[in-house]
C-alpha cells in the first residue's frame, strides 16, 4: 500500500518565488527600442531618397499679389491628404512639401487655386496648370468611402500632379468638380 501526502501537508511547503531576471527583461527592452529606433531612422532615409530623386520638379509657385482681391468662386476647409503622379495613386511626391499631410483651406479664383496649408508648404496653381478634378476613393495609401477624395490634377512644369483633398463637408466635392473642370476647360479653350 501506498501512502499518500496529505494535501494539507503540501500546501504548507514553503516554496520560494521564482526570482525575475531583471538583466534580461532589461536587454530585452533596451533590444526592442534599439529595433524600433532603427526602423523608424529607415523610414526616415527612405522619405529623403524619394525626395532627392524628386528634385528636379519644378518650384511650387507662390499665390500672386492681388490674389486676396479677386472674387472667390469656391472655398474649401478640410485635410490635405498628399500628391502623387497623375494617374499613379500609390507614387507618392514628397518634393517641396508635397508628402505632408495637413490641414487645408482652399481657394478658387479666375486666377488660379491657392492652396494655404498651415503647418506645411503652401502653393498656388494657376489657372492655366489647371487639368480637371474628380471624386475618387483612394489616393498614396489614404483609402476612403468612394467620393471620399477630392483629386485635382493640375500642372507643375511638364509634370502632371493629382492632389488629394477631403473637405469637412464631403458634399462639397461635387460643386468643386464641377467649378474646376469648367475653369481647367476655359483657361484651356483661351490658351490655343
Amino acid at each position: 500500500m501506498t501512502t499518500l501526502t496529505p494535501l494539507y501537508q503540501l500546501a504548507a511547503e514553503q516554496k520560494s518565488a521564482e526570482v525575475t531576471d531583471w538583466s534580461a527583461r532589461i536587454s530585452w527592452v533596451i533590444g526592442l527600442i534599439v529595433l524600433v529606433a532603427f526602423i523608424y531612422w529607415l523610414m526616415r532615409q527612405g522619405w529623403k531618397w524619394r525626395g532627392s530623386l524628386q528634385s528636379g520638379l519644378s518650384e511650387l509657385a507662390t499665390t500672386p499679389d492681388g490674389f486676396a482681391d479677386g472674387e472667390k468662386i469656391l472655398t474649401l476647409t478640410g485635410r490635405y491628404h498628399a500628391s502623387t503622379t497623375a494617374g499613379q495613386w500609390l507614387d507618392r511626391i514628397v518634393a517641396h512639401g508635397l508628402g505632408t499631410r495637413s490641414r487645408v483651406e482652399l481657394t478658387l479664383t479666375e486666377q488660379g487655386l491657392d492652396v494655404v496649408r498651415p503647418g506645411a508648404t503652401d502653393f498656388f496653381v494657376p489657372a492655366a496648370d489647371l487639368r480637371e478634378a474628380r471624386t475618387d476613393k483612394a489616393l498614396a495609401g489614404k483609402v476612403l468611402p468612394e467620393g471620399g477624395l477630392l483629386i485635382i490634377t493640375w500642372a507643375l512644369g511638364d509634370q502632371l500632379i493629382d492632389s488629394g483633398f477631403r473637405s469637412d463637408h464631403s458634399a462639397e466635392h461635387p460643386a468643386w468638380v464641377d467649378a474646376v473642370n469648367q475653369l481647367a476647360s476655359s483657361t484651356e479653350g483661351t490658351a490655343r
